[in-house]
């Protein structure tokens, strides 16, 4: 967490989160550092469907035909996180935490991460395997650092 606030901070990258399954822990752990209001511009918890839709202007339409754990709603999170923060690396979690809710197409532990950074948008499938929410949750934040450092190199 350290060496990517220090490239962020190096770089003048402001960064923007918008968070499902995670509830906030992504914005949390950045904001856990002292002097993170020079990276850390802007953090969405958007929750519910409703959320994404208004706070986010998600299509409705895409999270009824794909719902909202999915690479679609994922990546149209990230665009329009980008529009509404104008932060330079934008980034939207969308998931299934458990223990419930998972489905055969759709099991507890799958995730998209979605990061764009200036033109440049990658959408990320993970599936962690854990059944617990926390750990669900910590693995998530743990690889969208990894992920954010990757691309702000």
């Amino acid at each position: 967490m350290k060496k990517l606030f220090l490239i962020l901070k190096r770089k003048k990258l402001k960064l923007a989160v918008a968070e499902s399954c995670t509830g906030g822990l992504l914005a949390s752990s950045i904001t856990s550092l002292s002097g993170a209001s020079k990276v850390f511009n802007l953090g969405l918890i958007t929750y519910s469907n409703q959320a994404k839709i208004r706070i986010l202007k998600v299509n409705k339409d895409i999270i009824k035909k794909y719902g909202a754990v999915s690479h679609q709603c994922c990546l149209a999170m990230v665009n329009n996180l980008s529009k509404i923060s104008k932060a330079h690396v934008n980034v939207s979690i969308t998931g299934i935490a458990g223990p419930k809710g998972g489905t055969k197409q759709k099991p507890v532990g799958l995730v998209y991460i979605g990061i764009k950074k200036g033109k440049k948008v990658q959408i990320n499938r993970c599936l962690f395997k854990s059944k617990k929410r926390s750990s669900i949750q910590k693995a998530t934040v743990k690889k969208t650092l990894d992920l954010i450092l990757r691309i702000s190199k």
